[in-house]
């Protein structure tokens, strides 16, 4: 096997849900942020539709975007089901993170493509996101709140677009999480 499949393989297995709690202060440049996404970009797509759009969230629009889940968990939440401590879980994700990636589809139409192939394909670029961010010792998360789906007017999307989750990037210490995996033949058949 050659050096390039070693540390591929490398970063592959060393891949880590870092939570937003974990990561060190820090900013995130833009022009590292856009090689990441960079990237994403270069992951399948049936058709050449290129379904993924991405919006940088920092700065003091990350309060917005704690504000707003924060708001939301307050809107769906019954009064004898409310949580202080959950909301406040719920906002402080984002202004505990470098910045946070809106991971958005822009659909085709059904006759185009089948929407789960454009699906597929914003998961292979986030993928590419999150291997990249890796290798650079970002730690990542990607969140699928039900706050996504009311997201279409905070964030901006068209008509035809919407949100499929929440990636939280921040710098994270040279820790070691362990994980697990099935071996091969518990995944894998011949026929």
């Amino acid at each position: 096997m050659n050096d390039d499949f070693l540390t591929l393989s490398r970063i592959i297995r060393e891949r880590r849900a870092v939570f937003p709690q974990f990561y060190k202060p820090g900013k995130i440049s833009k022009e590292l942020i856009l090689n990441i996404l960079e990237n994403g970009i270069w992951a399948p797509t049936h058709k050449k539709t290129q379904p993924w759009r991405f919006i940088i969230i920092q700065d003091e629009k990350l309060v917005d975007l704690s504000k707003f889940l924060a708001e939301h968990y307050k809107s769906i939440t019954p009064v004898e089901s409310f949580s202080e401590q959950k909301m406040t879980k719920a906002s402080e994700k984002p202004l505990q993170s470098a910045c946070v990636i809106a991971l958005c589809l822009h659909r085709s139409s059904e006759e185009l493509i089948p929407a789960w192939e454009e699906t597929a394909a914003l998961s292979c670029a986030t993928q590419n996101i999150w291997l990249s961010a890796s290798a650079l010792g970002i730690g990542a998360y990607w969140s699928t709140p039900s706050a996504i789906y009311k997201m279409k007017e905070f964030l901006g999307l068209q008509e035809n677009e919407e949100c499929l989750g929440l990636f939280y990037m921040g710098w994270k210490d040279e820790i070691s999480l362990p994980a697990e995996r099935w071996s091969l033949d518990k995944v894998v058949r011949e026929l």
